[in-house]
């Protein structure tokens, strides 16, 4: 019975170790979009690269309200996207300004 228990456990603790060495899932944009987002909604952004833990590149804008908005990277944009860089130029120079 003893060695019923302790087989038990070890097996326990090997599944347990294994889930604790196991990547940290990371919340990656899996569609964009290109419509337009205004910059008085976005506080903040982050650049998604693709084959960094996310299948495709994108630029992550986050809402005041703590949302996430997928918009198309900068470099993949075109003409009509220009926006895009627009606003994380602006909200670059907003954190340089804050420091």
């Amino acid at each position: 019975m003893a060695s019923r228990l302790a087989a038990a456990l070890l097996v326990l603790g090997l599944i347990c170790t294994g889930f604790a060495g196991a990547e940290v899932a990371v919340d990656c944009c899996l569609s964009t979009t290109d419509k337009f987002f205004p910059l008085i909604r976005i506080s903040t952004y982050t650049l998604q690269q693709a084959g960094e833990g996310c299948d495709i590149s994108a630029t992550v804008f986050i809402t005041k309200t703590k949302n996430t908005i997928c918009i198309v990277h900068p470099s993949e944009s075109h003409k009509k996207n220009k926006w895009v860089k627009a606003h994380i130029e602006h909200l670059d120079k907003n954190r340089k300004a804050q420091k």
